[in-house]
């Protein structure tokens, strides 16, 4: 166990900072899981609705270091990609 101030603090900080990320991590993957769904009932409609607020989810984990840049641009080229499939 820590005994420094400095390293107590650090155990408090970072055990919130996990939940945070636990948390928004979760949210993205939510989010996914909920646009990939309409995709594959070929719901074009929903799954159009709901593309601009998942990405705008990727950019944000990708900005806060949940996942990488490329990571998060490869998530949005996949769906874009298969959400366009949906509409021909």
């Amino acid at each position: 166990m820590a005994n420094h101030v400095s390293s107590l603090k650090r155990i408090r900080v970072t055990r919130y900072r996990t939940a945070v990320n636990r948390m928004r991590k979760t949210r993205l993957r939510h989010q996914l899981r909920a646009l990939r769904r309409l995709i594959e009932a070929n719901n074009y409609s929903a799954a159009n609705e709901l593309l601009p607020k998942t990405f705008s989810i990727i950019d944000r984990a990708a900005k806060w270091g949940i996942i990488h840049s490329n990571t998060a641009d490869r998530y949005k080229a996949r769906l874009h990609k298969r959400i366009k499939a949906l509409a021909a």
